[in-house]
């Protein structure tokens, strides 16, 4: 599986206990609804790959805490955050630090 590095990224890590992968994303793009579908597409094909090859490894969507306040938390991303991703956290990209898990 080829992931781009040049704007988001998959890091491998491990919190506590549990393995984890974490997939960035940026939300750069001229359209949120655009970069929803993208977003989405790539997380849940990198979540069946990640089911077959690292099945112990559970895998988080990142965004930034503004991203996940303007657009996680009302409408149709807020649907597919329940259905679909399920683990989210969001990150301040200044201080570079997580702001909010979503297990």
């Amino acid at each position: 599986l080829y992931v781009d590095l040049a704007a988001e990224r998959l890091i491998a890590a491990e919190k506590g206990l549990r393995r984890i992968a974490v997939e960035i994303k940026t939300f750069g793009g001229a359209s949120e609804l655009t970069d929803l579908h993208a977003a989405i597409g790539q997380f849940v094909v990198y979540r069946e790959v990640l089911a077959e090859t690292d099945p112990e490894r559970e895998l988080y969507l990142a965004v930034s805490e503004e991203v996940r306040a303007e657009v996680f938390e009302s409408g149709v991303a807020k649907l597919i955050l329940a259905r679909q991703v399920r683990r989210l956290l969001s990150f301040d990209p200044v201080r570079r630090v997580v702001v909010k898990w979503i297990p």
